[in-house]
């Protein structure tokens, strides 16, 4: 099977969890977003998003279709994609174990976002600079190591394995815990690296995706998008540790 993601062009963004899952998997998918084949770039996806593909339009991307299947969120992407990829345990107790970790991830997405973006997406940043400091200041002190807490927490429980977050093997959660270390790098390299010394087990799985042969390999392709100022992780020097 072809898979489409339906995703934004250029950034990145919450496409980048589905693409590394795809990447690992080895599958066959097509970039819908960024492809310039015919049919296919953003009228593509505002087609979908418009209603006039389908009458159960979803609210945003990113969106895959695989076969006559279309399913929308990323936690519901992955949880569609893990075993068809095996990128998680047949065992349905591990399915869900993963799905509800992946669903905390998109919580924490959510607020990394809000940092540089408080008050909304429809205001530039300069518009929200002063609520931007203040709500960064919260998340670098508090909600960060949290965050990373929990899943270096979660990772030393695991009775199966030091390195995975999910049973003996490589998950997909485990591939977006590393999309979420290499993004808040990019946004906040001070403070990670005040963080990092804390967190060893979440950096070891970091560098142990970042070596595998098909991430490897992705990441140093044009397919993989680079981080920037219009995307999910945003490195403005002002909210980061002074």
């Amino acid at each position: 099977m072809r898979y489409e993601l339906y995703y934004w062009p250029t950034i990145p963004g919450r496409g980048e969890f589905i693409r590394l899952a795809l990447e690992a998997g080895g599958a066959d998918y097509i970039d819908v977003g960024n492809s310039t084949e015919p049919g296919y770039g953003v009228e593509a996806i505002t087609a979908w998003l418009e209603g006039s593909v389908t009458d159960y339009p979803p609210l945003a991307p990113p969106f895959l279709k695989a076969g006559k299947e279309v399913i929308s969120h990323v936690a519901n992407i992955l949880l569609f994609l893990a075993p068809r990829l095996k990128l998680i345990n047949d065992d349905k107790v591990y399915q869900y174990w993963a799905h509800s970790l992946q669903l905390t991830i998109t919580d924490f997405v959510a607020e990394a976002h809000d940092v540089h973006h408080p008050l909304g997406p429809e205001l530039y940043f300069e518009d929200q600079q002063e609520e931007a400091i203040r709500r960064a200041g919260n998340f670098l002190d508090n909600r960060l190591p949290k965050f990373f807490h929990y899943f270096e927490q979660i990772i030393d429980k695991n009775p199966e394995s030091t390195v995975y977050l999910v049973g003996k093997r490589l998950s997909y959660v485990d591939l977006s815990l590393f999309h979420m270390v290499q993004g808040l790098r990019y946004a906040f390299p001070r403070a990670m690296a005040a963080l990092e010394p804390e967190i060893p087990k979440v950096i070891t799985l970091h560098d142990h995706v970042l070596e595998l042969p098909l991430i490897s390999e992705y990441l140093a392709s044009e397919r993989r998008l680079p981080f920037s100022e219009e995307g999910l992780f945003r490195h403005y020097p002002v909210l980061d540790r002074s």
